[in-house]
């Protein structure tokens, strides 16, 4: 069944559930399954979440009473009957199975829509000796609620594959655990899409009065006057919090550090007043990718004005997806803004600072109009004079900048 079908019906599962009992659900629902055909079944219960033997049991009552006329049922639960959820149980069993499939999580960066190529039994299997017995259909049902759905395996074409990529993955979800558990803050830094300023046309759309659609420019030529805009992005991965700072000018390592600095004063050293070091995990490339020297050397600055010892592990060239930044923060940007033409600076700064998520995401944007030219030069001199240790495995992508000693 292609997605609108299964939405149809999860939309009319959402309207009718507050009016029907538990047997007029299940009736309901095994009428759907009927009409549908085929995998009908596995459709209505990833729509509505009902199990599938309660699917069957409709399906049996409808078989056994469409000649009898409808009775009142005798085993209808009051509200709130039953077993309870799995999750309420077992409180852990999310944050598991999450945990088991972060790792290998693939997908589109503007998209909240995230996919795994573990199966739903391997899972299981996995989470029962971790000490948390469910079965292959309550594993699919979970991902499902985690934004995750099963595709079918194939390669996705990123740019060349180092032959050490899982491996590095293993590695930086190996420090993030290791700091989360000591207390110490762990950051996913990245920039997002460079964004035109005026009345252009913006992806998606929004409620407007019908045949009134929102006028913009035919060409995205860029406004000499108003330009275009850098958001550059920090998002604490313990407190499912963020921050923005949205650019003026160049994107440039200075930049990047710039905005980590902007979040520490303003969200991580009340978050975090104990802490001693700070992961930041980030992409291969850009204006913090692991060649840049300067990005090293800005670093250097922020560790000895912060006291912070910082820790960087990058992930291996052509994996940018990855991060977890993309799916937890930008797409919901995105998702945001769709359909609005993004006209000033202050309407961007709004509408990124005012985005939110059920999970409870928060976001805290600021503009900055600072100069950033591209085209600085560091020496090896100046390289020298960072205090830098590689990490053993892999310094190039892994490494620590700790602050100087003062003389």
């Amino acid at each position: 069944m292609d997605a609108t079908t299964e939405k149809s019906i999860q939309q009319k599962y959402d309207l009718l559930k507050g009016i029907l009992d538990e047997r007029g659900r299940r009736l309901w629902a095994a009428i759907e399954a009927e009409l549908l055909g085929r995998g009908g079944v596995a459709t209505v219960a990833r729509a509505t979440g009902l199990s599938r033997n309660t699917i069957y049991q409709g399906q049996g009552e409808l078989a056994e009473r469409q000649l009898r006329g409808w009775s009142y049922p005798k085993g209808v639960r009051k509200p709130g009957g039953g077993r309870k959820p799995l999750t309420d149980k077992n409180p852990a069993l999310l944050e598991s199975l999450e945990r088991l499939v972060e790792p290998t999580t693939r997908g589109d960066p503007e998209s909240p829509l995230r996919w795994t190529c573990k199966s739903t039994r391997q899972l299981a299997e996995a989470l029962e000796q971790q000490g948390h017995p469910v079965g292959r259909q309550k594993v699919s049902e979970l991902l499902a609620h985690l934004g995750y759905s099963l595709q079918a395996n194939r390669k996705t074409r990123e740019g060349s594959e180092h032959t050490d990529r899982d491996a590095q993955f293993e590695f930086i979800n190996r420090q993030v655990r290791e700091h989360q558990s000591r207390g110490q803050p762990v950051i996913s830094v990245d920039t997002k899409k460079k964004e035109l300023i005026g009345d252009f046309k913006n992806r998606g759309q929004e409620w407007r009065p019908k045949g009134r659609p929102q006028e913009v420019r035919t060409h995205d030529f860029v406004d000499r006057e108003l330009g275009k805009v850098n958001p550059y992005g920090v998002y604490d991965q313990t407190a499912n919090a963020g921050w923005v700072s949205v650019g003026t000018d160049h994107d440039t390592a200075e930049f990047a550090v710039e905005s980590i600095r902007r979040w520490w004063l303003k969200m991580g050293c009340q978050r975090y007043p104990q802490a001693q070091q700070l992961l930041i995990t980030a992409d291969g490339g850009g204006s913090n990718g692991y060649r840049v020297r300067l990005w090293k050397v800005a670093l250097q600055t922020l560790a000895d004005t912060t006291g912070l010892t910082i820790r960087v592990s990058h992930f291996p060239p052509g994996t940018s997806k990855w991060n977890k930044i993309e799916h937890r923060m930008f797409s919901y940007i995105s998702l945001n803004w769709r359909g609005k033409p993004l006209i000033s600076h202050e309407i961007i700064v709004n509408l990124i600072g005012n985005t939110t998520t059920r999970n409870g995401l928060t976001i805290q944007a600021e503009l900055d109009t600072g100069a950033y030219p591209t085209g600085m030069k560091v020496s090896d001199e100046d390289l020298g004079k960072v205090n830098l240790t590689p990490a053993a495995f892999h310094g190039e992508w892994n490494y620590t900048i700790a602050p100087k000693c003062s003389s």
